[in-house]
C-alpha cells in the first residue's frame, strides 16, 4: 500500500486525502489546527462553487451539505454610475447550480470523516525540518498549505506571475438577515458589483455554522475608499464599515442589508495577497522533493470567485495522476506532469482573474453592455465561472467579442 502525507487541511488537501483514502492509499494528513478549533474559529474565505468542482466533491462521496446549503442558480453583474445609477444591471443563469459552504464547516467536516475512515491525522504545524524527516517515510509528499515557511520552498514562477504587489484588499463579513435582490426573490444569485476606479462589491448565499446566512466581500484597489480595513480587529466595527461604503457606493445593495447582523464573533475577515503562481516542486535540504498543490503553486485573487473551484479541480487532476501513476516512482519528472496537466485548467483561471484585475477594455464593457440585452450572452459569461477555458472563445480578443455579439444579435 503506497504511503502519502498531505500538509494542511483546505479544500485541497482534504478531498485528495478522502479521495485517496477511498482508494486504498494509507494517507496521514497535517493540520495545524483540529476539526474543534476550525468549527469554531475565524472565517477562512469567501467560497462559490460551480458545477464542475461540486461534482468532484460528489465523485468522492464528500457532498455532505448539498441538500442545506442554498442552490445558487445565477450570477448577477451591477457597474456603478458615479450618480449612483446603474448602467449595467443584469443576471445570467447558471446551466448547474453553485453552493457555498462555510469552510469552518467543510474542513472541520471533512477533517472528522477522515480520521473516522481510519486516517492518521497528525495536529502539528509543518516546518521544512518536518518534512524533510517525514520524507523518508513517504512515497510522496503533497503540501497544500497555502501560507506560512513551507510556501517559500516553491519559486515564484515570473514568467506567469504578472504582479509583485496586491491588487486588491479584501474583507469580508458573514451576516444574516440579509433581504434578497428585488430583482429575483424567487431565486438565489451572487451578486457581483463593480465600482470603476474603486473596487468591488460580491455578495453570495452560504451555509455557516448557524444555517443559512450571505457573504458580503469588498476588494478595495489598494490606497483607494475601500481600503480602510487594515487594523480593524472589532468585528462590529468591521461591520459598521461594510454597510458604510455599501451606503457610499452601491445604495440598491445597501437597502437590502439595513437589518443585518454578523453570524459570529468570527465571521469577518481581512487582508491581501500579490497573485502568484510558483514552480511546483520544493526541494527539501536532504534532497527529496515533495510537491505543491492548489494555491500553494497556483494562487489568484479572488475577483473571479475560482480559489475554492481551483482547489477542488486541482485535487481532482492530482488524484486522477497519482492513481494513474500505480507503483511507478513519484519523481521530480512526474511531480512536473501532475502539475502540467493541473496547469492545462489552471491557465485559464489565471488569465481570467489577471484580466479582470485592470480596467475593462472597450469591447468587454461591449459585452457587459449587451448582456444585459441579450439573455444568451449573460448566460454564456456567467458559466464562464464553471468553465473559464470558453471565456478564450469570446472574453479576451475584440475580435472574436466582435464576431460573438455578432451572430448572437444578428439572430435576435
Amino acid at each position: 500500500m503506497r504511503k502519502i502525507l498531505v500538509v494542511g487541511a483546505g479544500q485541497a488537501g482534504l478531498q485528495i486525502a478522502l479521495g485517496l483514502q477511498a482508494q486504498g492509499y494509507e494517507i496521514t494528513l497535517m493540520s495545524n489546527r483540529t476539526a474543534d478549533e476550525i468549527r469554531s474559529g475565524r472565517v477562512m474565505s469567501t467560497q462559490c462553487m460551480f458545477h464542475t468542482a461540486l461534482q468532484h466533491e460528489r465523485d468522492i462521496q464528500a457532498n455532505f451539505w448539498e441538500s442545506q446549503a442554498p442552490k445558487i442558480e445565477g450570477v448577477g453583474i451591477s457597474v456603478a454610475g458615479p450618480d449612483g445609477s446603474r448602467p449595467i444591471d443584469w443576471v445570467g443563469k447558471l446551466d448547474g447550480y453553485a453552493q457555498s459552504v462555510d469552510q469552518r464547516v467543510k474542513m472541520a467536516g471533512w477533517m472528522d470523516t477522515f480520521a473516522q475512515r481510519g486516517g492518521q491525522l497528525v495536529i502539528h504545524g509543518a516546518a521544512v525540518g518536518d518534512l524533510d524527516y517525514f520524507s523518508r517515510t513517504y512515497d510522496l509528499v503533497l503540501v497544500s498549505a497555502g501560507k506560512g515557511e513551507l510556501v517559500s520552498m516553491f519559486e515564484r514562477d515570473a514568467s506567469r506571475s504578472p504582479f509583485d504587489t496586491p491588487q486588491r484588499a479584501l474583507a469580508v463579513a458573514y451576516v444574516h438577515g440579509l433581504g434578497p435582490r428585488p430583482e429575483h426573490p424567487e431565486f438565489d444569485a451572487v451578486r457581483c458589483n463593480l465600482v470603476p476606479g474603486v473596487g468591488e462589491l460580491f455578495v453570495m448565499p452560504t451555509l455557516t455554522t448557524s444555517g443559512r446566512a450571505d457573504i458580503l466581500f469588498w476588494e478595495g484597489i489598494p490606497g483607494g475608499p475601500l481600503d480602510v480595513f487594515q487594523g480593524v480587529k472589532d468585528p462590529s466595527e468591521h461591520l459598521a464599515l461594510t454597510l458604510e461604503l455599501l451606503e457610499k457606493f452601491l445604495p440598491w445593495e445597501y437597502a437590502r442589508a439595513t437589518k443585518v447582523e454578523l453570524t459570529d464573533a468570527g465571521g469577518t475577515l481581512a487582508g491581501r495577497y500579490a497573485p502568484t503562481v510558483r514552480k511546483p516542486i520544493g526541494q527539501l535540504p536532504s534532497g527529496g522533493l515533495v510537491l505543491g498543490v492548489a494555491d500553494v503553486v497556483v494562487a489568484n485573487d479572488p475577483i473571479t470567485g475560482q480559489g475554492s473551484n481551483s482547489a477542488s479541480k486541482c485535487a481532482a487532476s492530482y488524484i486522477s495522476s497519482i492513481v494513474e501513476h500505480g507503483d511507478k516512482p513519484f519523481d521530480g519528472d512526474w511531480m512536473q506532469s501532475a502539475f502540467d496537466r493541473y496547469w492545462e485548467t489552471a491557465q485559464h483561471v489565471t488569465k481570467w482573474t489577471n484580466a479582470m484585475l485592470g480596467p475593462p477594455p472597450e469591447h468587454v464593457l461591449n459585452l457587459l453592455g449587451a448582456a444585459g440585452q441579450f439573455q444568451p450572452v449573460a448566460d454564456r459569461f456567467v458559466n464562464g465561472f464553471n468553465d473559464p477555458a470558453d471565456l478564450e472563445n469570446f472574453f479576451f480578443d475584440p475580435d472574436k467579442t466582435a464576431v460573438y455579439l455578432e451572430s448572437v444579435t444578428s439572430g435576435a
